[in-house]
């Protein structure tokens, strides 16, 4: 549940158009979520295995595959912020986040103008517009959040790349007529299940390298104090039965924070009903497990730089998926 005097919130990480017509509602009205999050994967996902986009679909001939994608993907998000415009004319969040096009990421003046382009399309206030954080990524948030759009920096795996985005807004809130809200999206569960293998078999405790790297990536961003601007911890859901379903937004409880899961994540969490606060955790924890992780054989520098890679590569696959069933499709 949504926690207001610690203004932690909560997210469905999740997007598609049956669910925004039912169940969404209900979680929003029950004060369960305050927000939405969508992503290439989540979309490819949506578009070809759900029904509901046929209709629309079939009138879209005339338009290319990223056209067509775009009006799916914009009627869904259009659809997501109108359902959450009370919560953000409250100052409630209340906040749809949609994701430039991964192929654009390490073109900084493309993504711009996608950006831009997307946030004028969709035509909404309530829109936070995903960037990846990378080299071409930060000028792009700052160039945004400068012009008053609001932006969720996603893909973040190390302390290095959330302080270069938290910076980047930090310098559009000096410029800025009206600073805006920001999100620097930590994704978690990921780093576990890339090393939880290898730490077992040295009898290294698993399911704690993904938490304590956000929660010190949460701290460091906490005293950079920039305006508008929280951390959200991505990529929380539980793969197996080693964790409980509801185990990274449980552990990530913190305030000043926004969690972002799956439905079924979200669910647990809520029949749990574990409200206590996790974070910060001491510097001196945080640290005895990197050891016994780095005498593990684990070289963590190593395991954030390739799944920064492989996360952009996954929203680049699923991107291109999306693009080649509808090309195939021919509107139809």
């Amino acid at each position: 549940m949504i926690i207001p005097e610690l203004r932690f919130s909560l997210w469905a990480d999740f997007i598609e158009r049956s669910f925004l017509d039912g169940e969404f509602k209900d979680l929003i009205a029950r004060g369960i979520i305050n927000g939405a999050t969508s992503n290439p994967a989540i979309f490819k996902n949506a578009i070809l295995t759900s029904s509901a986009y046929k209709e629309q679909l079939s009138t879209l001939g005339d338009l290319s595959p990223k056209e067509r994608y775009e009006a799916l993907a914009v009627f869904d998000i259009q659809k997501a912020a109108d359902i959450l415009r009370p919560l953000y004319d409250a100052l409630d969040d209340g906040y749809v986040s949609i994701e430039v096009d991964p192929f654009l990421c390490d073109d900084t003046q493309a993504t711009i103008a996608e950006g831009v382009r997307l946030h004028q399309t969709i035509g909404r206030p309530n829109v936070m517009i995903k960037i990846p954080a990378t080299e071409a990524g930060y000028a792009a948030m700052e160039a945004l959040a400068s012009q008053g759009i609001a932006v969720n920096a996603t893909l973040i795996f190390s302390a290095y790349q959330a302080l270069k985005c938290a910076k980047a807004f930090e310098r559009a809130a000096c410029v800025s007529a009206k600073t805006v809200d920001t999100v620097i999206s930590v994704f978690v569960s990921r780093i576990d299940r890339a090393i939880d293998e290898t730490l077992r078999t040295k009898g290294v405790k698993t399911g704690q390298m993904g938490i304590l790297n956000a929660a010190e990536i949460y701290t460091e961003v906490q005293a950079l104090k920039v305006p508008q601007c929280r951390v959200l911890f991505a990529s929380t859901g539980v793969k197996g039965d080693e964790l409980r379903a509801s185990y990274y937004i449980d552990e990530l409880l913190a305030p000043n924070s926004i969690n972002t899961a799956p439905i079924d994540t979200i669910k647990a969490y809520v029949q749990r009903s574990d409200q206590r606060m996790r974070l910060p955790i001491p510097s001196h924890v945080i640290d005895a497990h990197r050891i016994h992780v780095a005498q593990a054989g684990v070289n963590m520098s190593k395991v954030i730089a390739q799944q920064i890679d492989e996360g952009l590569e996954a929203f680049k696959v699923a991107f291109g998926e999306i693009l080649s069933t509808l090309e195939l499709s021919d509107g139809k």
